[in-house]
């Protein structure tokens, strides 16, 4: 991975922060327990599907928002909006599926909030490409996030076993992305021992 640069577009004196990992990692964590839950909960009723997906989305929204201020992005940049939009999107998606259980509510309204995080996310990541360290992640993350949100509407008619399906595998997989991305983060913020 490469060493911790100052991305363009942040304000004069800002950079990003050594605590980076821990956003990361959490984000990580969200994912990975709602996958599990997908995989291991045999039969999920709707309310199940609202209830944990909208936790899901509401968790990785505002982890993402909390996270913005250590990635060294001034919020008033054009990449600070942009992914306060995708967090913003995010949060709003799990607010809703949390309040509102449907297939067909849950189908479109995390498609939509996943579409718009991984939109942002992807142009993030191209822009800032070889200039941020976490610009290869969001990349992957994007085109992962834009893949469940296409998906996503095609297995509403299917009910709540299939959307947790999607869902879930994207979060599988871009869990493991940000586990890894994490650790690397947090190994790299430690301070170097001295050599005796």
């Amino acid at each position: 991975m490469n060493p911790p640069l100052t991305p363009a577009d942040t304000a004069e004196g800002t950079t990003q922060q050594t605590d980076l990992w821990q956003p990361v990692l959490l984000r990580a964590l969200a994912a990975l327990a709602f996958g599990a839950l997908t995989v291991f909960w045999p039969g999920p009723s709707v309310e199940v599907m609202g209830i944990s997906g909208g936790l899901y989305l509401l968790a990785t929204g505002l982890l993402l928002l909390w996270g913005l201020p250590r990635t060294g992005f001034a919020r008033d940049g054009l990449p600070g909006k942009i992914l306060s939009a995708g967090g913003a999107a995010l949060t709003g998606a799990g607010a809703a599926a949390l309040l509102l259980h449907g297939d067909g509510v849950f189908g479109t309204v995390a498609a939509l909030g996943l579409g718009i995080a991984g939109a942002a996310e992807l142009y993030c990541g191209l822009r800032c490409r070889g200039r941020h360290v976490l610009a290869r992640d969001w990349v992957a993350s994007g085109v992962i996030g834009l893949g469940a949100a296409a998906a996503l509407p095609f297995f509403i008619s299917l009910g709540a076993h299939a959307l947790l399906g999607v869902a879930g595998g994207g979060a599988i997989i871009s869990g493991v992305l940000w586990v890894l991305s994490g650790l690397s983060l947090r190994h790299d913020s430690r301070p170097a021992s001295p050599k005796p």
